[in-house]
C-alpha cells in the first residue's frame, strides 16, 4: 500500500504536469537555494521513497540546498516535467535519458556505477521456472496463445533492448505475437511471472538481483531465457539552464557522494546498495551514444520490415553517424570500441 506521503508527492508532481501542459514553459529563473530531484519509480512508490529519502537529505546536508523529490514510474512524465522546468534534474534510464536531452533542454553530468564492480547490466527475457518455454524461438512462435510483460516505451531494458535484439531481427511484433501485452515496471513483472500471472516478460538483471538480495523470494521462481549485451549504467540528467552555482554544488556531491574509508561514507554506501548503485562518476551526453546506436538499429530494422527504400537509406546514414561519434569518443576515452550489436 501506497503511504500517504507518497501519494501527495505522486499526486503533487502530477499536478504540476497537467499546470505546465496548459501553461507552456515557465520563464521564470529557477530558485537558486532549491531543486527538485526526479526519481524513476522502478518499482512501488512506497519503496522508493524509503531508499532515495536518506540520500536527498544528504543531498541537502552537503550542498545546503532544499532537495524536494519527484516521483513517477511514467517516463514521459519526467521528461514532460524537465522541459516544464518542475524539475531540475533526476535519475533516469539511458532511453529516457536521451529523450530529456533532446526535448527537456537536458545534460548528461553524471552516471551511475555498479556495486559489484561490473560496469552495466543486461535487459533479459524472463519465464517461470516451471515453464515449457525453453528459448525465445519457443517464445516467438507467435501463435498468441501467451501473455506478455514489456516495459515503459522509454524504457532502455524493458522495451528498446529487446525489440532491437529479439523482435525486429526476427520481423516479430509483440502486439502480434501474444494473446495480451502488458506494460508495468520492473517490479511489478517480475512478480507477475514468479507468480504465474504472465507466461513471459521483459526485465534487468539489477532488478533480479536486487530482489534476490532483499530476499523477496521470487527470484527462484523465474528463469532467465535471453539477455542482450551489456548496456551502459543510468545518467543522472540536470537542466543546462539552472544556475552555474548550483550545479557546481551537485557535480560535488555526487562526485563525492560515499567516496572515501569514513564511517559516513560506509554508510552512504549502504543506502546505494539498496539501489544497486555504487556511486557516481563523471559523465556527458557521449554516455548515451549506446542507447542512440540501438535506437538507429531498431529504425533500421523497421525501415527493412517496411520495404521502404527511402527510409531504409535514411536509417543506414544516421545508424552509421552514431557509430562513428561513438568510436571516435570511445577512441578519445582510449577506451575500445565494440559495436552495440
Amino acid at each position: 500500500m501506497i503511504s500517504r506521503r507518497s501519494a501527495l508527492v505522486i499526486a503533487a508532481g502530477f499536478s504540476a504536469l497537467a499546470l505546465a501542459s496548459c501553461s507552456g514553459k515557465s520563464d521564470a529563473p529557477a530558485a537558486t537555494n532549491e531543486v527538485t530531484f526526479s526519481i524513476l519509480s522502478t518499482e512501488s512508490a512506497q519503496n522508493m521513497e524509503s531508499y532515495w529519502t536518506p540520500i536527498l537529505k544528504d543531498m541537502e546536508k552537503q550542498t545546503g540546498l532544499k532537495v524536494k523529490p519527484f516521483f513517477s514510474s511514467n517516463y514521459s512524465s519526467l521528461i514532460v516535467a524537465m522541459g516544464a522546468k518542475q524539475t531540475d534534474l533526476g535519475w533516469f534510464s539511458n532511453q529516457s535519458g536521451l529523450e530529456a536531452v533532446r526535448r527537456a533542454n537536458g545534460e548528461v553530468f553524471a552516471r551511475t556505477f555498479d556495486p559489484s564492480g561490473t560496469d552495466g547490466y543486461k535487459s533479459v527475457i524472463i519465464v517461470p521456472a516451471d515453464s515449457k518455454i525453453q528459448s525465445v524461438q519457443d517464445l516467438l512462435k507467435c501463435d498468441k496463445s501467451l501473455d506478455f510483460g514489456i516495459g515503459d516505451k522509454k524504457s532502455t531494458s524493458g522495451t528498446l533492448a529487446p525489440m532491437t535484439y529479439v523482435f525486429i531481427p526476427a520481423n516479430k511484433k509483440p502486439e502480434e505475437c501474444f494473446k495480451t501485452v502488458i506494460s508495468a515496471n520492473h517490479q511489478a513483472n517480475l512478480f507477475a511471472v514468479a507468480n504465474g500471472k504472465l507466461d513471459a516478460s521483459t526485465n534487468n538483471s539489477t532488478a533480479i538481483n536486487l530482489s534476490k538480495a532483499r530476499g523477496e523470494g521470487v527470484t527462484d521462481k523465474i528463469r532467465i531465457i535471453w539477455e542482450s549485451p551489456t548496456l551502459p549504467e543510468d545518467p543522472i540528467v540536470w537542466r543546462k539552464d539552472i544556475d552555474p552555482v548550483v550545479k557546481e554544488k551537485l557535480r560535488q556531491f555526487f562526485l563525492t557522494y560515499a567516496q572515501g574509508d569514513t564511517p559516513e561514507a560506509e554508510q552512504q554506501r549502504g543506502y546505494l546498495k539498496r539501489l544497486s548503485i555504487g556511486g557516481f562518476k563523471p559523465a556527458d551526453d557521449t554516455h548515451l551514444l549506446v542507447v542512440r546506436e540501438m535506437e538507429a538499429t531498431e529504425q533500421l530494422g523497421l525501415a527493412r520490415e517496411a520495404g521502404d527504400q527511402a527510409k531504409l537509406a535514411a536509417a543506414q546514414k544516421v545508424l552509421d553517424g552514431v557509430k562513428a561519434e561513438r568510436v571516435a569518443a570511445e577512441g578519445k576515452a582510449g577506451v575500445v570500441a565494440q559495436p552495440a550489436n
